[in-house]
């Protein structure tokens, strides 16, 4: 298998300066997972987290896996670990299906999914730099990690954009304050 990792640069702010909100901040993030022309393609498993400075895990977003496998009860699970920098960092600690992240695996195309501050599963951040993680494993297939840096909370509007190299695609994450 293919380890790809990839980061982000630092984007510019698209907005002005905002001055103190009463409303919770925003993070969406758009991924596209591509089609690729292979003789046995299989759904990637996909990770999506949020890590501190010091790589320390603040948020688990999103965990998209096999969750209707056949064969033993949960043998859709056991590839979970396929997701090395999730797991080792995570993964392994949790009980899945995790309820309000875990979700069963997607097509090829463009996702979106959204998260508001103070709400599960994003819950409180603290302020300060954080980076998203988009981890994809696929059987028989590559591996991919994406980082895309951003501090917490946004004090302006702003889009961070990044781009996988095969098992992922264009990436965009959009911050509001």
């Amino acid at each position: 298998m293919r380890n790809w990792i990839h980061v982000a640069s630092v984007p510019a702010l698209l907005g002005g300066a905002v001055g103190s909100q009463a409303t919770a901040a925003d993070l969406a993030v758009k991924l596209e997972i591509p089609r690729l022309n292979v003789a046995e393609y299989h759904r990637p498993y996909v990770a999506v987290w949020l890590e501190r400075a010091d790589q320390s895990v603040a948020a688990n977003l999103a965990v998209w896996y096999d969750q209707k496998s056949k064969g033993a009860e949960g043998a859709g699970s056991k590839w979970l670990k396929d997701l090395r920098q999730w797991w080792r960092k995570s993964g392994r600690e949790l009980q899945m299906p995790l309820d309000g992240v875990s979700g069963a695996t997607r097509p090829a195309g463009e996702h979106q999914l959204g998260f508001s501050d103070g709400k599960a599963p994003l819950g409180k951040l603290a302020p300060g730099d954080y980076t998203l993680m988009i981890e994809a494993a696929r059987e028989v297939g590559g591996r991919e990690l994406v980082k895309v840096p951003l501090t917490w909370p946004p004090k302006a509007a702003q889009t961070l954009k990044a781009a996988g190299q095969h098992e992922l695609g264009a990436i965009s994450v959009e911050l509001k304050p």
